[in-house]
């Protein structure tokens, strides 16, 4: 059981934007997907996502195609967050997170019960019934995080979970950074496997199981992040000298800026 692609490859008018790749997440684990500005992140996510199906190739979730599959059995295994999410009604916190209850039919007061197990999951208690528009940019993601939570709160008959994240701390504070990847970590741990494209090679180091590193539409390299965090390929990738030491409490590689 896992969530594959194989051989994939996607172009838009005459540009290819993926090209021949292979990648899958297992259930229970965290992988972290990087690379530079265009590399082809956010297109790998949409695929998978069933946001683009103009690929070529083969898109597995456990064990069957994915094209094939109804849409509401992909829901109750696959949750996604997106870089941003567009909301303007005035929906409640609370209103907006019991979305993610749509694909599932266990009862108000089941829903009601879950929606509150995941707004504090996000530390957002105190804005239950606070309205969405009025958040700042770092609190909304956080209810939007709440929401896919939601989604794959429980156990699918279908198979294992997924979580899809793009960019899932790009407009947090530093605390609530941790305090999302740690969720993201804690769901491995029930046997959801996780992706996650990030920007932070650190935080990528911290909490990654495995890591891919995209570069112009291609792997460039995957594996464990210890043989895939080396000095050369992140000069090679990102156009910076960095240095690779062991961080001082979880002896995690820590890359250090020259």
């Amino acid at each position: 059981m896992s969530f594959s692609v194989s051989h994939l490859s996607l172009s838009v008018g005459r540009k290819t934007l993926l090209n021949n790749v292979d990648f899958s997440i297992s259930p229970g684990e965290l992988v972290v997907v990087l690379g530079p500005n265009g590399a082809g992140k956010s297109s790998l996510l949409k695929v998978m996502s069933g946001e683009y199906s103009f690929y070529e190739g083969d898109l597995q979730l456990n064990g069957a195609r994915y094209s094939r599959l109804p849409i509401g059995d992909i829901a109750r295994m696959v949750g996604v967050l997106p870089q941003s999410s567009q909301l303007v009604f005035p929906f409640s916190v609370s209103e907006v997170v019991m979305l993610g209850r749509l694909p599932h039919s266990s009862g108000r007061a089941r829903d009601v019960e879950i929606v509150k197990q995941v707004i504090d999951k996000v530390d957002m208690t105190h804005l239950m019934d606070a309205s969405y528009p009025s958040l700042s940019g770092g609190e909304k993601q956080r209810v939007q995080l709440a929401r896919v939570l939601a989604q794959i709160w429980e156990r699918s008959v279908f198979g294992p979970r997924y979580l899809l994240l793009d960019e899932p701390t790009s407009a947090l504070d530093v605390a609530h950074q941790q305090l999302t990847l740690q969720l993201a970590r804690e769901l491995t741990e029930q046997g959801i496997g996780v992706m996650a494209i990030l920007h932070d090679l650190n935080l990528a180091a911290q909490y990654g199981d495995r890591i891919v590193m995209l570069q112009q539409g291609e792997i460039a390299a995957q594996g464990a992040v210890e043989e895939v965090l080396a000095p050369e390929l992140i000069r090679q990738l990102f156009s910076i000298d960095v240095s690779i030491m062991p961080h001082p409490t979880s002896q995690r590689p820590m890359v250090v800026m020259l």
